[in-house]
């Protein structure tokens, strides 16, 4: 059965890698926007999207129902053109970027010394912009959960490596893998507004109390790396773009460093906010977000 599941994967792989340019795209969301509206995730999506819509009050159902049958869309394209990274080139991938905006923060952490960490939103095509910062000589390194079984880890993690992204299991010695990445100036992206090992802070995230993980905030303040909140949105066309705010510099301020990951992590919730805000359609969060 475990054997099976890699073949599936792979066999998907490839065929998403095989397909033509706009072909694949198109089957992919075709798929999402044909099974995903029917099945239960669509409520979670549809509840998730709610408070970023209107976070003062009730959504047009008909915008609702809008925005869940483009967001499940924007699911389909984000797979299909994931599954198709590892197979373009390094030129290609740059010369689809439209617009990179806030680069230079990145750029001056580098030439600090200091790293930096990355906090990214589930929206668009986070590998995408992964892949970009390799080709631009900032590759990035990213924490992914295991699967199971084994095997499928090690193909997504070889697929992310082809693109230059270096891959870290979600286990008990990625932080120390992170903060020695940090400490010898390399970049570090972490998705970080769902809270998967149910540990995180509490803060304020489109007006609801929600958890949030810590770990982009506890880096900072144990190795002075700044925070860049970004996104890499897909489009316009076939073409991406990418944002990344300004730096949170996080420094101790308060007797404990709980309180000070909770308000470095509410600093983060503010710039996901903004980034998500920018295209709802993209954000691809299934699960239910808020209670």
């Amino acid at each position: 059965m475990a054997s099976g599941r890699v073949a599936l994967f792979r066999s998907a792989g490839r065929l998403l890698e095989a397909l033509p340019e706009r072909v694949d795209v198109g089957v992919a969301e075709a798929v999402a926007r044909a099974v995903g509206p029917r099945g239960a995730k669509a409520a979670s999506l549809s509840d998730n999207l709610r408070p970023v819509l209107d976070p003062h009050g009730p959504v047009d159902g008909d915008l609702l129902e809008l925005f869940v049958r483009r967001g499940f869309s924007s699911y389909g394209r984000y797979w299909a053109e994931g599954a198709k990274l590892p197979a373009i080139a390094p030129e290609e991938v740059v010369r689809r970027f439209v617009i990179a905006e806030g680069l230079e923060h990145l750029e001056a952490a580098r030439d600090a010394g200091r790293g930096a960490i990355v906090a990214l939103p589930h929206v668009g095509s986070w590998e995408w912009g992964g892949a970009l910062l390799a080709r631009i000589g900032l590759p990035m390194w990213a924490v992914a959960e295991r699967l199971e079984p084994p095997e499928l880890f090690e193909w997504f993690a070889a697929k992310r490596e082809a693109m230059g992204i270096h891959v870290v299991p979600l286990d008990e010695r990625a932080t120390g893998t992170l903060m020695g990445v940090l400490r010898e100036g390399g970049v570090v992206g972490l998705l970080c507004d769902r809270d998967l090992e149910g540990n995180g802070v509490e803060v304020e995230f489109f007006s609801r109390r929600v958890t949030l993980p810590g770990g982009p905030a506890t880096l900072a303040l144990r190795t002075g790396a700044p925070i860049l909140v970004a996104a890499c949105y897909s489009g316009p066309g076939r073409d991406h773009h990418a944002v990344v705010l300004p730096p949170i510099v996080a420094e101790r301020t308060r007797a404990r460093l709980r309180e000070d990951v909770t308000r470095v992590t509410q600093l983060v919730a503010v710039g996901l906010e903004s980034l998500i805000r920018r295209a709802p359609e993209q954000w691809h969060v299934l699960p239910a977000r808020f209670g």
